[in-house]
């Protein structure tokens, strides 16, 4: 069994690092007062884990019953195969209309059901932003049509791809990247638990690989234990990204701030990095071929801004201004 499946956390106190999200979601439960939800944030930062503590609470026994979850990435990627081979969609797919129209009515057939022994049910859509604007518009009719037996909670690495009128009827919750004290110590957790041993080097060369990214510095536990050779951690978290983004610093060394600025989109667009992920990216690259503390600083603000901003690539436009500008000018 995988274990980001078997430790998957089933209560808000088994949730690390999101003390504010987590707070605000338990005052929902108790109350059983849910409203829309926002819940942005970088992968493996617990939004998902943390959406189905929150139905466990509302609903208990039943909450499986009461929460449907849509996966938009793989549904607009993958098109309306992806409908044909699901089981939860066979019954209400329509062969002969297009995607739109059955992501219209699969969602409105889902927000339509009774609530079982509650007065409303979560439908959960994943990876929102990858929802097609013309999606997005008939998502946010059916959200003021069926807001009294249903709350819809969006999910997102990339909150700026969501368009206002459904972001303004949302609650936001921004999840940010876990501190590498408490990856450690959540794999330090799993090691004892099955009870395993793993050098604490390689843990801490794991917990630098994932980046924030729990579910990541999971996986790669795993795959370091039940490996009978060595394994090489830098070749298994390296990928094209890394050529992306130092092509894009040196755009940054150009002065050319509109070409750099496309290709760290490029990341989130084409790749679908976080923007932090593309930080990290980024940072990497800077470190290989110009280490300068002036830089460093832009990358930490940018950072810190971008954990509490709705608009990612606004704000690394002014990254990529703020580098030509402060160092390369």
């Amino acid at each position: 069994m995988l274990w980001i499946e078997k430790y998957r956390p089933v209560r808000f106190e088994e949730i690390n690092g999101q003390e504010h999200a987590v707070r605000q979601l338990r005052l929902f439960s108790e109350a059983r007062i849910v409203p829309h939800l926002l819940v942005a944030g970088p992968p493996g930062s617990g939004k998902s884990a943390a959406v189905e503590c929150l139905s466990r609470v509302l609903y208990g026994d039943s909450w499986e019953q009461n929460t449907t979850v849509i996966d938009a990435g793989t549904l607009f990627s993958v098109g309306k195969a992806y409908l044909e081979q699901d089981e939860r969609y066979a019954h209400i797919y329509r062969k002969g209309e297009s995607l739109i129209s059955n992501f219209k009515y699969i969602v409105k057939w889902f927000a339509s059901l009774r609530p079982l022994d509650t007065t409303f049910r979560l439908l959960v859509i994943e990876d929102a932003s990858a929802l097609t604007r013309e999606a997005q518009q008939a998502l946010r009719r059916i959200m003021e049509q069926y807001s009294r037996t249903c709350r819809f909670v969006l999910c997102t690495t990339q909150p700026a791809g969501l368009i206002p009128p459904i972001a303004s009827r949302c609650f936001p919750l921004f999840f940010v990247a876990l501190p590498d004290e408490d990856v450690s110590a959540r794999l330090r957790s799993i090691l004892a638990a099955e009870d395993v041993r793993c050098p604490p080097d390689t843990v801490e060369m794991i917990v630098q690989a994932s980046k924030g990214d729990l579910r990541k510095a999971v996986t790669l536990l795993q795959v370091v234990v039940s490996s009978r050779e060595p394994v090489d951690l830098g070749q298994l978290s390296r990928s094209e990204t890394a050529m992306i983004a130092s092509a894009a610093f040196g755009s940054l060394r150009e002065g050319d701030s509109a070409q750099a600025s496309r290709r760290l989109e490029s990341l989130m667009i084409e790749y679908g990095l976080s923007p932090q992920e593309v930080l990290v990216e980024l940072r990497r690259a800077i470190r290989r071929e110009f280490n300068d503390p002036r830089i460093a600083r832009i990358l930490a603000d940018t950072d810190w801004r971008l954990s509490r901003s709705n608009n990612e690539y606004i704000q690394l436009n002014a990254l990529a201004a703020r580098i030509i500008a402060e160092v390369f000018c």
